[in-house]
């Protein structure tokens, strides 16, 4: 079998030469190019390599925030059956360093001036680093580089390519096989240094076409907005998707802009974390909770019939009641179309979510809505999706059923194990690490724990590494309680704290500009975040909302103190992965005096 993403840009080019590909918002305006100009940049790109020396086989590196020219990139790789490997655009020199060196990568692409100078400083300690690539034009080199490119040199030289150069590169192309890597994916990691997930063509060419399999709605006429970083596996693995099923894609460069690109946008689908639609929930339940009177009746009115057409019905592939449906294409229009139109995404199809758990309650809310929230769940190790919702039948509170193809069992200590044709080949260089990740007999060890249900849907019930135990010997699962607090307008972030302890208390960043709002409301008097965050009158409101989300826990697992901070935990300061997922060692080491005075 060919490589479907080696082939995937010629093929689109050859059928679909003047369709559009992408949008890029990188220079602040949306900027479009079609299948051909995309081909056009990709040839002249996979032939500059070539000239400057990239080797079949050969890793190379991309150290950049979103932009077009990181798919350009990666399918020049292809085409010179080479490997692209991305690094997170917020990481360290250490951490560019550490990927550099342990993939002996060879050119590093880079972004912005300041991953420039971080390249510059890695290189001093990467001995096969022999070329810097910038994507922006603007970056001021130091004195000392006479060697840096940017990508506009590149597609220069390979104007320039000889005949030779092309055919070379033609070569390698017929030359890959379905064992050729196409990535290696390195883990964020919440403890530990990383690993490289070794991910073949082959394991892309059965993530492709099991998704074609089952996101059966999906088309070239949907549209998507690609704005979780590229070297995350879930936004890498669904970008190409869309590629390959030739929707159009917005590559957002800035994800701190991630709502304004989708109300520009307008995409159809879109793949993201829990925590964009933990904040979409939030400001739509304060923009509900303002509401009078009739609008306020019949809002109300119009989630008790979208939950029970779209919940009751459409979910289970029943036909809805002529009244209901008559009653919801009214609502719809009335109601929730205003509400789409306000967050950007009028004409939804589906929207997948994963990486961490996301409340039931906020689930049922977009569905009732009309929103198709696709929860699914999966591992930079499988290629993304091991298990995602069904078009029907799918079961609120799962992660879904198994991708076809793809086998599912439950191990010791209830361990999901995964087998199949979309999982890792190995980490890369790491022996020890990869015989610790399987099975004797080859399934892939997760490292969560979960169940099948009775209708055959997948369960989380933990992150194994996550679990800690209570000294009265009480098992905590954290993410859970983190889940439901999430939910909470004035609550932004959460480390539920408590191995080892007497009880469990949480670390609490709130959502700072709900909490100044009801300052003002409530005619709070304070001098900047500090002090506001001590007023009494604002914790004991905070413990009242946490006593009622945490009602349904069982008394052992509910948060007895909490300390507020005045800022977020952010991946710059090392306090969340790459994923936004929580490092619990970080937190625990770095606001160790605030964790031991609630335990005093």
């Amino acid at each position: 079998m060919t490589n479907i993403l080696t082939e995937l840009v010629t093929k689109n080019a050859l059928e679909y030469s003047s369709r559009e590909a992408y949008r890029d918002n990188t220079s602040g305006t949306w900027v479009s190019s079609t299948w051909e100009e995309v081909c056009h940049k990709r040839d002249l790109a996979a032939f500059g390599m070539e000239i400057l020396g990239l080797r079949e086989l050969e890793n190379i590196t991309v150290f950049s925030a979103n932009r077009s020219e990181i798919l350009i990139t990666d399918f020049a790789a292809f085409a010179n059956r080479a490997v692209p490997i991305s690094i997170y655009s917020t990481s360290t020199v250490d951490q560019v360093a550490y990927i550099v060196n342990d993939s002996s990568a060879t050119i590093i692409f880079v972004g912005t001036q300041e991953q420039y100078d971080k390249a510059r400083e890695a290189q001093k300690t990467c001995r096969s680093l022999r070329q810097i690539i910038t994507y922006s034009n603007d970056i001021v080199r130091d004195g000392e580089d006479s060697t840096t490119l940017t990508f506009d040199d590149l597609l220069h030289l390979g104007e320039k390519a000889s005949a030779n150069c092309r055919e070379e590169v033609a070569a390698r192309t017929t030359r890959a096989t379905e064992d050729d890597i196409a990535t290696i994916i390195y883990t964020s990691g919440t403890t530990g240094e990383p690993k490289g997930a070794v991910l073949p063509h082959s394991c892309f060419n059965a993530a492709l076409l099991k998704h074609d399999e089952r996101l059966t709605t999906l088309s070239d006429n949907d549209t998507s907005v690609c704005f979780l970083p590229l070297s995350h596996i879930f936004e890498k693995a669904w970008t190409y998707f869309c590629l390959h099923r030739r929707m159009i894609v917005g590559i957002n460069n800035d994800p701190h802009k991630v709502q304004q690109a989708v109300k520009e946008f307008h995409p159809t689908c879109m793949c993201s974390v829990p925590r964009f639609w933990e904040k979409v929930y939030t400001a739509v339940q304060e923009r509900l909770a303002d509401l009078k009177g009739i609008k306020r009746w019949m809002t109300s009115r119009a989630l008790k019939v979208g939950r029970k057409r779209n919940l009751e019905y459409v979910r289970l592939g029943k036909k809805a009641p002529w009244l209901l449906e008559k009653q919801y294409q009214f609502f719809d229009k009335h109601v929730f179309g205003a509400l789409r139109h306000v967050i950007g995404i009028e004409n939804p199809n589906i929207f997948p979510t994963a990486g961490a758990p996301l409340s039931a309650n906020i689930v049922e809310f977009l569905h009732s809505c009309g929103i198709n929230i696709m929860i699914g769940y999966g591992l930079s190790e499988t290629t993304a999706t091991v298990t995602c919702f069904p078009e029907v039948g799918y079961e609120i509170g799962s992660v879904g059923t198994t991708l076809p193809g793809v086998e599912v069992k439950i191990g010791e200590h209830d361990e999901i194990l995964v087998k199949g044709p979309t999982v890792m080949r190995c980490y890369y260089n790491k022996p020890e690490a990869t015989a610790e990740a399987f099975t004797p007999d080859g399934w892939f060890r997760t490292g969560d724990a979960g169940r099948f249900d009775e209708t055959g849907a997948l369960i989380l019930t933990e992150r194994i590494k996550d679990l800690f135990k209570t000294s009265n010997g009480k098992y905590i699962a954290p993410q859970a309680l983190e889940s439901r607090l999430g939910e909470d307008k004035f609550i932004d972030q959460v480390a539920v704290i408590g191995d080892q302890r007497k009880y469990v208390t949480a670390i609490i960043i709130p959502a700072f500009e709900a909490l100044k709002e009801y300052a003002r409301k409530k005619h709070i008097q304070y001098r900047n975040i500090e002090e506001l965050i001590r007023n009494a009158d604002i914790r004991k409101m905070l413990q009242e909302r946490i006593d009622r989300i945490q009602a349904n826990f069982a008394n052992f697992e509910q948060i007895k103190k909490f300390t507020l901070l005045p800022k977020e935990f952010t991946m710059e300061a090392g306090e969340l992965t790459n994923t936004l997922k929580i490092r619990r060692p970080v937190i625990n080491n770095r606001y160790a005096s605030e964790i031991e005075a609630m335990y005093a």
